[in-house]
């Protein structure tokens, strides 16, 4: 039997190019060491040429066009294999407000929210303590906590700078958490304590992260299930990693779900894995296995 040929996409033309670098680097080094034939391929644009020979796309691209169903939807087109969500579930989730309203729809509790788009006005009537986040974009680019009024045209401002659609949400005081699902279950819980998970603190080392989480085996669930249900009602596959709130009365609160998360070693889905006993490795295997199985079954089809 051939050895199996997997080309990883990294780099792209957004906002998180190097982060996305970054993934892939950490990727190819799993599954070469997995015992696959890897093809590195840096994205610079909005297309994909892919090397002769690919058996599967290992997607570690984040962002437009990593994210947002338009490198899935091109690969699809080509009849390729590739890791993670399909391209509408990845429309939804990297829009923040076409997830949010799926998530109304399923009854997945999330903070209260508002669109707000350029050169309608009002902007908003809500009021701070607010988070503002553009409605399409990852790694916190343009994310800012309000707590004055004053200072909430000024973030809107910032946030325009990476999308003309942004979300205002209600700041949930409390705990942060984010849930790894894999093949539909949820991952051990990971809490983050930082002063605000924006891209300094995210990229910097200014948060602890700690896996399992310290919590009571009721709480977990609760978090473990608000995030599987979230996952579940975007259409997502496979894996996914979502990001959760949890109240002083103990009521979890879905912020998002991120179709391709960070795969560095030190990224938050991997050590989740880690905790499960899973290593980089083995869970970049799984992920390029999963796809392969697609088509597999598309085939037999």
């Amino acid at each position: 039997m051939s050895q199996l040929h997997v080309a990883v996409l990294m780099g792209g033309p957004s906002a998180e190019r190097k982060v996305s670098l970054k993934s892939g680097e950490a990727v190819v080094k799993a599954l070469r060491g997995a015992g696959m034939r890897v093809s590195p391929v840096e994205v610079w644009g909005e297309e994909v040429r892919l090397p002769a020979g690919t058996d599967v796309v290992f997607l570690a691209l984040h962002g437009m066009f990593g994210e947002d169903g338009q490198v899935q939807r091109l690969l699809e087109m080509q009849g390729v294999p590739y890791t993670g969500s399909g391209v509408e579930a990845s429309e939804r989730a990297f829009d923040k407000a076409l997830a949010k309203e799926a998530f109304a729809a399923a009854g997945v509790p999330t903070p209260k929210y508002a669109v707000v788009e350029r050169d309608v006005r009002p902007l908003t009537s809500m009021r701070p303590p607010v988070v503002v986040k553009p409605a399409r974009q990852g790694s916190s680019f343009g994310v800012t906590k309000v707590t004055e009024a004053s200072k909430l045209e000024w973030a809107i401002e910032q946030a325009w700078r990476y999308d003309q659609k942004l979300i205002v949400e209600e700041c949930i005081r409390g705990r942060e958490f984010t849930v790894g699902i894999l093949e539909e279950k949820a991952l051990p819980v990971v809490e983050i304590r930082t002063e605000f998970f924006d891209y300094e603190a995210k990229y910097s080392g200014q948060t602890e992260e700690v896996v399992p989480a310290p919590l009571d085996a009721v709480t977990t669930e609760r978090i473990q299930q608000a995030a599987l249900r979230a996952h579940q009602c975007l259409g997502c596959r496979d894996y996914s990693r979502v990001d959760v709130m949890l109240d002083g009365n103990g009521q979890a609160f879905v912020l998002e779900v991120n179709t391709l998360p960070g795969m560095t070693e030190q990224s938050l889905l991997p050590k989740a894995a880690r905790a499960a006993g899973m290593s980089m490795e083995q869970l970049c295997a799984r992920m390029v296995k999963l796809a392969l199985a697609r088509r597999a079954e598309a085939v037999a089809a």
